[in-house]
């Protein structure tokens, strides 16, 4: 049996990942079972694993896997899937016309991009750096096709990340990331920042007393703290999209 803390990490993980083919970061993890440390969800990690809930695949990340639901969950799941598995599963790593195959539920795979049910086209404006901020947003380049069901209200625009500061929150070189035009956004978002009105990256924001902390999600990264005027936020990510 299941405490009540390990029940609602586990929903929380399948959930993130049925959404969105990729697990919660720790901290995601953290704020959502409002913890105070990311200790804690190491131990309802361990305590999973050893219950046979979860698996982890070492030294990748954000690795783990759903081995089962309590048996009062009826739904099927779908496990989460690295960057290096999709690879090896796609025929071709640089198609840049369709998603991977995903027989979600036992059904047929997705469709390729342009034919998605209920697709809505996004202008892709440029690329954005998960890593050293580079120049600012260009103009529009191409449409893609997204979802609808991932984009909500007000004008939206995507971005093609470089660089892997943002890879412990699931966005990697190469994804298309969907923004929600903003120009505000809570403390512990992921933004589109421009810098100096010069330079875009792609970061999580952290409000500091007057300032502003641009945040990586890789430890190889360090955080940069900005005075408030030097910061404009341009849009929220709300969405990605991963082309193998």
């Amino acid at each position: 049996m299941l405490t009540r803390k390990q029940y609602e990490l586990l929903m929380f993980i399948h959930e993130r990942v049925h959404e969105t083919g990729i697990p919660p970061s720790f901290d995601e993890m953290k704020d959502a079972l409002d913890l105070k440390s990311k200790s804690g969800i190491h131990r309802l990690i361990t305590a999973l694993e050893e219950r046979g809930f979860l698996r982890r695949m070492e030294k990748r990340a954000r690795a783990i896997e759903i081995v089962k639901l309590p048996e009062n969950v009826a739904e099927t799941i779908r496990p989460a899937t690295t960057r290096s598995q999709a690879q090896r599963m796609s025929p071709s790593r640089h198609s840049r016309g369709s998603v991977s195959s995903d027989t979600r539920g036992g059904g047929s795979p997705r469709r390729a991009m342009g034919e998605a049910e209920g697709a809505i086209n996004v202008p892709l404006v440029g690329r954005i750096a998960a890593g050293t901020p580079i120049e600012a947003l260009q103009n529009k380049l191409a449409d893609v096709p997204v979802p609808s069901g991932m984009v909500g209200r007000g004008d939206h625009y995507a971005l093609e990340v470089t660089g892997d500061s943002m890879i412990n929150a699931g966005i990697l070189d190469g994804d298309t990331v969907i923004i929600q035009e903003a120009d505000t956004a809570n403390t512990g978002e992921i933004v589109v920042a421009l810098v100096d009105n010069n330079e875009a990256t792609l970061k999580r924001l952290r409000r500091r007393g007057d300032s502003i902390a641009l945040e990586a999600a890789n430890p190889a990264y360090e955080t940069r703290l900005y005075g408030s005027d030097r910061i404009k936020v341009q849009g929220r990510l709300v969405g990605l999209i991963r082309r193998y």
